[in-house]
């Protein structure tokens, strides 16, 4: 049976008298002048969105652009505020980029308010990471229902008022717009913000719990919130590297046990001066970074930016003229780079200087941003609520002209669980140092040796042995198996060159481009 139980927070508690005139002036249905500024911002916004764009169009037609503010202007009339704001922010995420729309993370004009607590979306579910001092007892539970919705619901309409580059932008952003009370009320999930029953799940027993929003909302990512409990709190193990000092926007360690240079950059950013402590710049810590490397005996050296949200793409040239330059560690099985869901914008350019200049192998998830994408946002303000909304004014093709891809794929997959975080285990730096460069086994030698042997069935078979590895799981050998079987065609192996195209075809059966190969080789046949 379930449990309910009321949870409304200290800090909700105390706030609630204060922002009670607030609560009613979001919640109401607006006035007849509120409703004629409400529409004057929207055609404002209409008619300066593909001004200030670079390419407004190139994931929604103008057709359906025109169509949305259409229809939002004729409903605004029957909307609360909230209910427009969200729309507007419907508006923005189907521009299709992650730098466009409305990002309430930073825009204290819209006045959402917040349930005390931290979501996280892990690889097995959407958990509470941390929560305010007085809900102690929920930290680290799964969240299975927001009211009447499951959670798969709730976070499936929210990720439609997201700004994003693809879906790692989605987990990353859309477990905080779950946590705002105007929101979930504004999309029907909950009808009384100030009594928002969750349904979560601790050790396999179930329960609701009532929470109380408050004005000010959790901080995004990993940091953690003054007076909040954390799920690791409990742990006795020591805090993992990438987690010690997260707010720190650039630092390194040294492993001596197993000779490993670590080094955590959380933003394309130099350092201010603090204090009387003089500025530090990218440039200089690097130069640190790489001089320690070439005085230090050095087997591994790990890049981790699955924290780094971006900043000047500009300041990114000392890194990777350190590595082009720093032989000792610049090869395969000894460079790695840890990439995830908050890689974006500038640190996404690293990613593909990275991948194009070095021989780093990526671990972690996906990137949020994608290789080619459009950024460098301006502010647009809606003259009457005074909102933010953001367009972006340049198109970013730091990868090659052909490069459609969402995200940059890790080599080798590490997804961090609820309890692996609980637990302060790290899936990508256990995956790193048990890791071993073995050429022998790269999936083209292996499919090469055999076609050699005119084992074709084994062939296959080794194929999908590395597809059905959960550590390749976003690795797409497609393109290197196509070229594997030009190489065969061109030395005139056609019968060889056939068979791999059809293994390609069957490991990808809805790539035209692996039919079309395949079409190719039985032509020349």
């Amino acid at each position: 049976m379930t449990q309910r139980i009321m949870l409304p927070g200290i800090a909700g508690i105390l706030l609630l008298v204060l922002c009670d005139s607030l609560v009613i002036a979001q919640g109401e249905q607006l006035d007849q002048h509120e409703a004629q500024q409400w529409r004057e911002d929207l055609r404002y916004l209409a008619e300066q969105l593909p001004l200030r764009h670079k390419n407004l169009f190139h994931s929604m037609t103008k057709e359906k652009f025109e169509t949305s503010v259409h229809q939002l202007d004729e409903r605004i009339p029957t909307l609360s505020r909230q209910q427009i704001i969200t729309e507007f922010a419907r508006i923005g995420a189907r521009i299709g980029d992650g730098h466009s729309g409305i990002r309430p993370l930073r825009d204290p004009k819209l006045n959402f308010r917040f349930y005390p607590i931290k979501l996280h979306f892990f690889k097995n579910g959407i958990f509470i990471q941390q929560a305010e001092k007085s809900l102690a007892s929920i930290v680290g539970a799964k969240v299975l229902n927001i009211g009447d919705a499951s959670v798969d619901e709730v976070y499936n309409a929210t990720a439609e008022l997201v700004p994003r580059d693809n879906e790692m932008t989605l987990k990353n952003l859309t477990p905080f717009l779950i946590s705002q009370a105007e929101v979930l009320h504004a999309l029907g999930f909950v009808q009384d913000m100030e009594k928002a029953e969750f349904t979560i799940e601790t050790n396999g027993k179930k329960r609701v719990v009532v929470l109380a929003p408050m004005p000010l909302g959790s901080t995004l990512g990993f940091g953690r919130n003054p007076g909040w409990v954390d799920a690791r709190d409990e742990t006795k193990t020591t805090t993992p590297l990438w987690l010690k000092d997260p707010e720190n926007l650039f630092w390194f360690e040294y492993m001596t046990d197993n000779r490993t240079v670590y080094v955590q950059l959380n933003a394309i950013a130099n350092k201010p001066s603090i204090e009387g402590r003089p500025r530090e710049t990218i440039e200089d810590f690097f130069r640190t970074v790489f001089d320690f490397v070439r005085t230090h005996p050095v087997d591994r050296f790990i890049l981790d930016l699955r924290m780094n949200g971006g900043g000047s793409s500009e300041l990114n040239k000392p890194i990777i003229h350190g590595l082009i330059r720093a032989d000792k560690v610049n090869q395969a099985g000894k460079l790695f780079v840890i990439i995830g869901r908050r890689t974006f914008s500038a640190a996404q350019n690293l990613v593909n200087e990275l991948e194009e200049h070095t021989n780093a192998l990526f671990v972690g998830e996906p990137t949020g941003g994608r290789p080619n994408h459009y950024g460098d946002a301006v502010r647009i303000i809606l003259p009457n609520s005074g909102i933010a909304f953001f367009a972006s004014t340049l198109w970013h093709q730091e990868a090659g002209a052909r490069d459609n891809r969402a995200w940059t794929a890790p080599h080798l997959a590490a997804e961090l669980t609820s309890e692996e975080y609980r637990s302060n285990i790290d899936p990508a730096m256990s995956l790193i140092m048990k890791y071993q460069y073995d050429p022998s086994k790269d999936l083209v030698q292996l499919l090469m040796d055999a076609v050699r042997a005119k084992q074709y069935s084994v062939a296959e078979q080794r194929f999908k042995e590395f597809l059905d590895d959960p550590v390749h799981a976003y690795v797409s050998a497609e393109g290197q198996v196509n070229s594997l079987g030009y190489r065969f065609l061109n030395r005139g192996q056609t019968e060889d060159a056939i068979e791999i195209f059809k293994v390609n075809a069957k490991m990808y059966p809805n790539s035209s481009n692996v039919y079309d190969s395949l079409g190719e080789a039985y032509l020349k046949a």
